[in-house]
């Protein structure tokens, strides 16, 4: 059910809008453009969004914006009878504060949005279902993925009555997340979560963008109607603008829309879903797919676009390959000039070789203009042998440690296993390569003095001869460089792959020691209990078991370390890469212990059994050894029976629309 107009209007409702600034250093077209007024079809994404919550019957609109009041003014027009205020933080003050500064006498409800999105919601039945529960704050969520409730990330919308702002301070950075959600659940009051019934298109990054746009454009050609100021093909997932000229021999597959005055040659392919505005020039032979392409921008002839953003006023000279990057408009003419007769000189095998190894995420740099046709950016390569070069010293100090491990690795077969653990890290790194990549980079030097104290552990190592000091310093050291060259955000996300690392690294001696007999001890005595069960007259001499004429002797191999080792390890890699929560894979971790012990005593009531029935020494040192491996997927199948038995007892319906977070009743 929708709200109608009149409704919202009648209870005092005001939207705020948070436009945030712009992201200096990190994306060039973020820092001369703020996100709000990135083009959608021929309107910013903040021009469609107040509209379509003045259509929704909200005439009190609040936009808060960090020292980009004046130029958000200027290219923002009238849209009905909306009021919009400006509201102009020189200071953070967060989601939060900014709520409690766009907020007047007579506001009741506040809807809050942030102002990049694509898809504009059902503002009146969110509305309704919020005044229908009850609840203070309602929180709402992109839909999920994975068939899970909320398991997705947030809309970045939230609706919350008057009542929300006395737990808000008038002063100082204060967020929704961090700051209000938890003063609210101290006071006892009520927050909901709602899932949306589409994804809003949310995007803070170019990438984002981009992606945004395409579904957008998907949901545009699946229904009826269109553009203003565009007319439909006989395609009906394509637009042209009224005045723009496109080539009978060009070939387009959409969703596309072309803005008006753009220019499309002969022989030009676009494939959808791409976004090309206005006055666009794209040249003969040229390919472009799943791009957006702004206002006056060009595309040589026979160039290969896929995947990019190219900024206004930017061109792409003849030949040029380009596959995922951010293509920025160069302030400076000359040099433009110069650097695109500098690639026409280049042959176009050559071209493509080097705009493929700038496929890479850009970090512009503010002393050198990004210049378009340039693949790496000064930034980057400066980063990047950075890296490479710390990496190189961090395993030339190590070298004898690494030496080490590897001998331990090689000889001792409770440790065997260590020698995977690197490489599976490596794969979990890989496998989270796409949420690492919108991570903010923000060295500390916080790094360094983390470094410095691993190195002071290693120096005790050294000098006491405490060789499980020296393997650990390894390990902090790692940490301490991602903290260094990253920064915080970045370590939080790797925490857990650093700390999976341990698991490569044998226990210390003293506990090695301390460990081994009493697993030695548990494990005779619970095969000795397994035998007994099945009828078998069992005398047991210390860690020697006669059954009959047959003895069996429990080495320290058999103690079951191995198996525990090799257990935590295969464990800890699938905590790691499934998408659960935290304690479902505690539970995982936990219960290594545990099954790894049970298939151990399997593994020896079966030995024990199959030799006295096997009279060859050969046939029985096979079987001993082949046992062990058996285990394995024993092991395994036991691990997913725990986790499909966890899922069938805490699975959400998919039928409850709605979850309370927290639901109490103050005094």
């Amino acid at each position: 059910m929708i709200l109608h107009n009149s409704s919202v209007k009648k209870h005092g409702v005001k939207a705020v809008i948070l436009t945030g600034g712009r992201d200096f250093g990190r994306c060039s077209v973020a820092s001369r453009l703020p996100r709000a007024l990135w083009p959608l079809a021929d309107k910013p994404v903040l021009q469609r969004l107040v509209e379509h919550i003045s259509s929704q019957g909200i005439s009190r609109i609040a936009i808060c914006c960090d020292s980009d009041a004046d130029l958000l003014r200027d290219r923002l027009s009238a849209a009905g009878d909306a009021q919009v205020s400006f509201h102009d933080e020189p200071l953070p003050r967060g989601t939060a504060g900014c709520i409690l500064d766009a907020a007047a006498d007579n506001d009741e409800l506040f809807v809050v949005f942030n102002a990049n999105v694509v898809v504009q919601p059902d503002i009146g039945s969110m509305i309704e279902a919020h005044r229908k529960d009850g609840a203070d704050m309602t929180i709402m969520f992109n839909p999920s993925s994975n068939g899970e409730p909320f398991s997705s990330e947030l809309a970045q919308v939230y609706i919350c009555g008057r009542s929300v702002l006395e737990h808000i301070p008038p002063e100082g950075y204060f967020d929704v997340k961090e700051g209000l959600v938890p003063e609210l659940i101290g006071k006892g009051k009520t927050i909901r979560a709602m899932e949306m019934p589409a994804d809003i298109g949310n995007f803070w990054s170019w990438h984002q963008y981009i992606r945004a746009v395409g579904g957008f454009l998907t949901k545009a050609g699946s229904r009826q109607g269109g553009f203003e100021g565009y007319r439909r093909l006989a395609a009906k997932d394509v637009w042209v603008g009224d005045d723009a000229k496109i080539h009978p021999g060009a070939r387009i597959f959409g969703p596309v829309i072309i803005g008006q005055r753009a220019d499309i040659a002969e022989d030009a392919v676009i494939f959808g879903p791409t976004m090309i505005g206005k006055g666009v020039a794209i040249g003969k032979g040229a390919l472009v797919q799943s791009s957006v392409l702004w206002d006056d921008s060009g595309i040589g002839e026979n160039c290969e676009v896929s995947g990019c953003l190219v900024d206004r006023h930017a061109n792409l000279p003849n030949g040029t390959v380009a596959e995922g990057r951010a293509v920025v408009c160069d302030q400076g003419g000359a040099i433009q000039n110069a650097v695109g007769h500098i690639r026409s000189l280049v042959s176009k095998k050559t071209d493509r070789l080097r705009i493929q190894a700038g496929r890479m995420p850009q970090i512009s740099n503010k002393m050198t203009p990004d210049l378009p046709g340039l693949a790496v950016s000064s930034g980057f390569v400066l980063r990047g042998v950075a890296i490479i070069s710390v990496v190189t010293l961090l395993l030339w100090s190590y070298w004898p440690t690494i030496v080490d491990l590897w001998g331990v690795w090689q000889r001792s077969d409770e440790y065997s296993c260590g020698l995977l653990v690197p490489f599976l890290a490596l794969y979990v790194i890989w496998a989270r390569r796409h949420s690492l990549a919108g991570l903010d980079i923000k060295p500390t030097m916080w790094g360094l003095l983390a470094f410095v104290a691993a190195q002071a552990l290693r120096g005790i190592g050294v000098v006491l001869w405490l060789a499980s000091a020296e393997r650990l310093s390894f390990v902090l050291s790692i940490a301490s460089l991602v903290l260094l060259l990253f920064g915080w955000q970045v370590l939080r996300k790797t925490s857990s792959v650093l700390l999976f690392l341990c698991l490569m690294m044998p226990l210390p001696n003293s506990v090695h020691s301390e460990v081994m007999l009493p697993l030695q001890n548990a494990a005779t005595a619970s095969a000795v209990f397994c035998l007994e069960m099945f009828g078998y007259s069992v005398v047991r001499e210390g860690n020697i078991i006669h059954l009959g004429d047959t003895t069996v002797a429990v080495a320290e191999a058999c103690n079951g370390l191995r198996m525990v080792t090799a257990f935590f390890v295969i464990i800890g890699w699938v905590a790691l890469l499934v998408q659960r929560s935290w304690w479902e894979k505690m539970i995982a971790l936990i219960s290594g212990l545990p099954i790894a012990m049970l298939c151990n005593t399997i593994r020896l009531t079966i030995t024990a059994i199959a030799f006295t029935m096997l009279s060859a020494e050969k046939w029985e040192g096979v079987f001993h050894d082949f046992g062990g491996y058996v285990m394995m997927p024993l092991a395994l199948a036991v691990i997913v029976l725990e986790l499909w038995l966890i899922t069938k007892l805490t699975t959400v319906p998919q039928r409850q629309p709605q979850a309370i977070i927290v639901s109490k009743k103050s005094d």
